[in-house]
């Protein structure tokens, strides 16, 4: 279902987005975090930012 409100939009890009992501197992993260809360590395990426208001 697309987003057409900002304000929504921003929130949904604020709870799904901000997150890091695991090099070695994939596992999802919270943005504050040092090492990977599965298996413990260190090699973690930010999640890539693509979202949009589709027309």
């Amino acid at each position: 279902m697309p987003i057409y409100d900002l304000a929504i939009l921003k929130i949904v890009e604020e709870r799904a987005l901000n997150k890091k992501v695991c090099r070695k197992c994939g596992a999802l993260n919270p943005s504050s975090a040092e090492k990977c809360r599965r298996c413990k590395s260190r090699n973690l990426r930010p999640k890539k930012r693509k979202i949009g208001i589709k027309r």
